[in-house]
């Protein structure tokens, strides 16, 4: 929590201003019971006010030469007390703006800093958190800690001053009442050390099992189709059911035992004023002693004071023990440090060759058997057009994923421009490829912004000339408002064709060096990826393009194919050549283009 802290710095001033306040308003609150004391004892009882220093000292405020009467002490100390109670709304007022101001401002930045990293993250560092513990750490876990934060600025003052400031002023009204408190205190402290000492682990569990259930969310909502097409729904809603049970029972146990320290509290509070008004009456019958009626009352209201400062003490610790759950949960992502960092910042000119593979060796992360990669060596010359095809499973996306960085190779070296990959500024490597993945992710907006993603300062004239080339220009005009068309989230309100268009248009604004097509023409039919093939070598003839595909009348046309077998490249040549030589690509086009095949 302490290294969160630093967070706080920009709004010291917020920080320091919101105690001092609270300060002022629980000074007002203390003083209240003791003014209504005087109004019980020297305006209603007619006591004798010269045996009360404070009382005369300030009813000679108002009447220098005397002659007052009771209903003027009573009217005086009432507009005190109406004068306390405004400043003591004064002050807490501006403390609750000044702790909400610092504490919001604080989450903000904290939330800021927690997704800049989460962005920073490596694709396997991202997987391995999982997307519901991400979204929770980002949302749930930050309000906990803002809350704290905001509880820290006014309640960590609140509580003890009233704690000590109420003890303070009921033993000045009578000592003998400090033995009610001896007496109480013991049971309270004891109760909420036990209580606290069993929930407060179980708070870190809440947090996990609330990281279930966003991910059981997540998963449905996003696969909302693929539920419905299955006639999944009765086994999904099991499965929410469970994640949604096991998050309620963990409560219910927090719930239960938090709930034990409001009823005892309630009942030593009671006790406690049984046993003031006990002592106080016995002591006034008896004519022992210097309690009065008005002390009682204010006695009365110190010690629910005292002990309602318990009660926040409670609150306190509660939020306290969750916080620290969620801090150390938000530090984790804070704490981890991306695995795929920049590098030096090398720079290289266009080369002969763009992209090259040297001894390359790749297996994920936490894996184990035969690397997914092994033995790559490959070449791809300057405005050349590879094709990759292969088995599934092979690495075809696997390899691709290499050249920008999304994981590193276990051994060799990939190079761009003749420089190590290694060796780039992550920003200044991606800028030169344009990378469409398997899976078209688009997101809320225009058409125009979606591919504007590209490159964020194009005009309307490239964006148009992107989207032709991807051959989307077409479906894109006949929607009522063209490019400022609304697309709902994740391209939900477009076909699978029309996203890979869309999602290749956002590629081609950048006018990449290197256009990776990862299996991203699937979703098109055979002359809309004809007509797209012929449109990349006219307008892109000097970009290098890699692309994977299942399809051979998809790569027949490439100046070379790459046939990935058992996670290394077997053969590298045209399409005519690789026919004589390889007969795994052999068996690929004859299932294809044979009689009867899908491809003819």
């Amino acid at each position: 929590m302490k290294k969160l802290f630093r967070y706080l710095k920009p709004y010291r001033l917020f920080a320091v201003l919101s105690p001092l306040l609270m300060m002022g308003e629980v000074l007002c609150d203390l003083c209240l019971p003791y003014l209504m004391s005087f109004i019980v004892n020297y305006g209603i009882i007619g006591e004798d006010i010269a045996k009360n220093g404070v009382a005369s000292f300030l009813i000679g405020v108002f009447y220098p030469h005397g002659g007052y009467t009771n209903l003027a002490l009573i009217i005086v100390f009432g507009v005190l007390m109406l004068v306390v109670t405004l400043i003591g709304g004064f002050f807490g007022t501006f403390c609750a703006y000044t702790a909400a101001r610092a504490s919001q401002s604080f989450g903000h930045d904290l939330r800021r800093d927690a997704y800049r990293r989460v962005m920073s993250l490596s694709i396997e560092q991202t997987d391995r958190f999982t997307t519901g513990s991400l979204v929770t750490r980002m949302t749930n876990d930050i309000a906990m800690i803002v809350e704290f934060v905001e509880m820290l600025l006014r309640m960590f003052v609140r509580a003890p001053m009233f704690f000590l400031g109420g003890t303070v002023f009921l033993l000045t009204l009578e000592v003998e009442f400090g033995t009610v408190l001896l007496i109480s205190l013991p049971i309270l402290l004891l109760t909420l050390i036990l209580v606290l000492a069993r929930a407060v682990p179980l708070f870190g569990t809440v947090q996990k099992r609330l990281d279930r259930v966003n991910c059981v969310v997540q998963e449905n909502v996003g696969g909302a189709r693929v539920v419905k097409a299955s006639v999944q729904e009765a086994y999904e809603n099991r499965r929410f059911a469970e994640a949604n049970g096991a998050l309620r029972s963990i409560n219910y146990r927090v719930l239960r035992l938090m709930a034990i320290m409001n009823p005892v509290l309630i009942l030593v509070q009671n006790f406690a004023v049984i046993a003031i008004i006990y002592m106080g009456s016995n002591s006034i019958a008896s004519g022992v002693g210097s309690m009065s009626t008005g002390n009682i009352m204010a006695a009365v209201s110190y010690v629910t004071q005292v002990i309602m400062s318990i009660m926040m003490v409670t609150m306190m610790f509660q939020s306290v023990s969750r916080a620290l759950a969620s801090a150390k949960r938000v530090r984790e992502v804070l704490d981890t440090e991306p695995v795929i960092a920049d590098g030096v910042g090398a720079c290289a000119p266009e080369g002969e060759i763009a992209v090259a593979f040297r001894g390359v060796s790749f297996r994920y992360p936490d894996t184990v058997g035969e690397p997914v990669l092994h033995d790559i060596n490959l070449e791809v010359r300057r405005g050349e057009t590879l094709a990759i095809v292969g088995a599934t499973g092979s690495g075809k996306s696997s390899l691709v994923q290499l050249i920008p960085r999304f994981y590193d190779a276990t051994e060799g070296e990939v190079l761009v421009d003749g420089v190590p990959v290694r060796d780039y500024k992550l920003k200044d490597l991606r800028l030169k490829i344009g990378f469409v993945l398997q899976k078209s992710e688009l997101f809320s907006g225009t058409v125009a912004d979606n591919v504007r993603w590209g490159k964020p300062d194009a005009n309307d004239s490239e964006v148009q000339a992107a989207a032709a080339v991807a051959q989307a220009d077409g479906f894109v005009r006949e929607f009522a408002d063209g490019y400022q068309s609304a697309v709902a989230e994740k391209g939900a309100s477009l076909s699978g064709g029309q996203k890979q268009r869309l999602s290749i248009a956002r590629a081609l604004a950048r006018k990449p060096e290197i256009l990776i097509l990862d299996d991203a023409t699937s979703a098109l039919d055979l002359s809309t990826e004809a007509r797209l093939r012929g449109a990349l070598r006219e307008k892109m003839a000097s970009s290098t393009v890699i692309m994977i595909a299942q399809r051979v009348a998809s790569v027949r046309d490439a100046d070379r194919i790459a046939v990935i077998e058992d996670g290394t490249i077997r053969h590298c040549a045209p399409h005519d050549e690789l026919l004589r030589i390889s007969e795994t690509y052999r068996d690929i086009y004859a299932s294809q283009m044979g009689k009867g095949g899908a491809g003819v």
